[in-house]
């Protein structure tokens, strides 16, 4: 009992310094508010309002159904230019896509034959011209079939796919981007925030108090483990409710709660690792770079920016030891797809064997770099 006492107690204290702090307080805010407001919204590989505009020779119905199908969200309005503006208005960067709809354009159309649409591109903007290109394409073949078959009363096929997408039937970005930004910023934070609770222990000194005290490295550690991880979670909670529920509309479609048991999991395996990379680097901008070098691969390759299924078998296979893959895994599970206890206990299972051999090693680290002074 005195025990727990002394780790609740240690475990205050690590509060009260990052409360201290304003440099860490403002990484926890900006993380899991703007930072994943800016993740969900910024959807760079997704056309969203791209400037179009149409130079209209035809003036026909066919080149009419074209003008009013390229819409928000994927289009801002087409303004209409004369063919002498092109030029112009792509140099001044005022659209990205100029459509030119030929004379005759229709007549050669129901004639059977193959006339041309001229698509000018403005390809600085080098994301949003390879993914408008295609969309334009697409868009304009759908309107020129249909109105064919509507023309020459072609009988619809025999079997058309129905597509249902589940789970995010809009394809919206912003739905997959704030979680998975959510889910990347509670590795990325847990991890800063344990390692620099023992950097700064070093850095103010108070190392000698802890090597006087009459607590255990055990203790130490796990005061350290519970409080940045209990900040972190109360962190995720926050920004799940307000943030990604709140502000960007995400539904959430499982157990709150039990995305909370997973992520203290997680935490449990992140902080450990944390004051692991702690007690290998000697100063702060040490443990800075040891940081990226360590969270690249894991955030990259866990599945949260790709799916798993599309990285090398071999490191596919590696990345089962990271916790990083397992939490993302759960996350999806139970955030997209509302999977409960029965579907998630692998993972669970597999961030419990995971942290606590980190924990270990951690132990067994933090325990000779005390003897030695830190």
């Amino acid at each position: 009992m005195e025990a727990v006492k002394r780790v609740l107690r240690l475990g205050v204290k690590e509060l009260w310094s990052l409360w201290r702090d304003p440099i860490m307080l403002a990484l926890i805010v900006w993380t899991f508010s703007v930072a994943i407001w800016i993740a969900a919204t910024a959807r760079p590989d997704t056309l969203t309002h791209a400037a179009l505009a149409i130079v209209d020779e035809d003036v026909s119905q066919l080149s009419l159904r074209l003008r009013q199908a390229f819409a928000p969200p994927q289009f801002n309005p087409p303004a209409l230019l004369t063919h002498d503006a092109i030029d112009a208005t792509l140099d001044a960067g005022r659209h990205t896509f100029v459509l030119v709809i030929p004379a005759s354009f229709q007549r050669n159309v129901l004639a059977g034959r193959q006339p041309a649409l001229q698509l000018n591109v403005d390809a600085t903007r080098m994301s949003q011209a390879f993914t408008g290109s295609a969309y334009i394409q697409q868009i304009a073949q759908g309107e020129i079939a249909e109105f064919l078959q509507r023309y020459r009363g072609t009988p619809t096929a025999p079997v058309e796919l129905a597509l249902r997408a589940r789970f995010n039937p809009a394809l919206s970005e912003r739905w997959f981007g704030g979680v998975m930004e959510l889910v990347n910023n509670v590795t990325m934070v847990s991890v800063i925030l344990a390692g620099a609770a023992l950097i700064r222990e070093r850095e103010h000194g108070t190392v000698e108090h802890l090597l006087v005290m009459p607590v255990t490295p055990l203790e130490i550690l796990l005061a350290k483990v519970w409080s940045m991880g209990a900040v972190v979670l109360l962190a995720a909670l926050l920004s799940l409710v307000f943030v990604v529920r709140g502000a960007l509309g995400v539904p959430v479609e499982g157990s709150v709660a039990l995305f909370l048991c997973g992520t203290a999991l997680h935490l449990f395996a992140t902080t450990s690792l944390g004051v692991l990379m702690a007690t290998l680097a000697r100063s702060m901008p040490q443990f800075g770079l040891l940081v990226i070098l360590v969270l690249l691969p894991l955030e990259m390759l866990s599945g949260a920016t790709t799916p798993r299924e599309s990285i090398p078998f071999a490191v596919r296979q590696l990345m089962l030891l990271a916790p990083t893959t397992h939490y993302v895994e759960l996350a999806q599970a139970v955030l997209y797809r509302g999977a409960g206890l029965e579907v998630v206990w692998r993972p669970c299972v597999a961030l419990a064997a995971i942290g606590a051999g980190l924990f270990v090693l951690t132990l067994t680290r933090f325990r000779h770099a005390m003897a030695t002074g830190l």
